[in-house]
């Protein structure tokens, strides 16, 4: 997750992370992990499962999915908290591969939509989301406020 917010933001300090993962993360919120892709290498390490000595190389990419509440109808959802694929490993199809894999685990447990939320700054996010169909349902709007009187 800090990879993620660091690449976008690079002079920023994401220590504060940490506590939103020891918040939302639980056996209710699946995360994948891709190991290294060589020649017949890699592949999905399964639910809540971590990189760890079984792998001799670090992941190459995870995706974390958390649920939400459509605020219209009510329905539980997949939402995607995290999808981050290392930078020298990207334009390979990797997060295309596993924003299908979460398409299809979702509507194996019966979920009607997927929501996610991506900065507007994220180019290459949005051009991935838009090309799988996704499509912009609210804007999250911020007003940074001064403190000074």
């Amino acid at each position: 997750m800090q990879r993620t917010y660091q690449d976008l933001f690079p002079n920023e300090d994401f220590s504060h992370l940490e506590q939103t993962v020891k918040q939302y993360f639980s056996s209710d919120t699946p995360l994948w992990w891709v190991d290294f892709l060589g020649e017949g290498d890699g592949g999905d390490k399964g639910e809540n499962s971590t990189s760890s000595s079984s792998s001799p190389h670090p992941p190459i990419a995870c995706l974390w999915v958390g649920n939400a509440i459509d605020q219209i109808h009510g329905n539980r959802h997949a939402h995607i908290f995290i999808l981050y694929v290392v930078p020298e490993h990207r334009r390979r199809g990797i997060g295309r591969a596993l924003m299908r894999y979460v398409e299809n685990w979702a509507i194996q447990r019966g979920d009607r939509q997927i929501g996610l939320q991506v900065f507007q700054s994220n180019k290459p996010a949005l051009n991935l989301y838009n090309q799988l169909g996704y499509q912009t349902q609210s804007i999250w709007m911020v007003k940074f406020l001064s403190t000074e009187k």
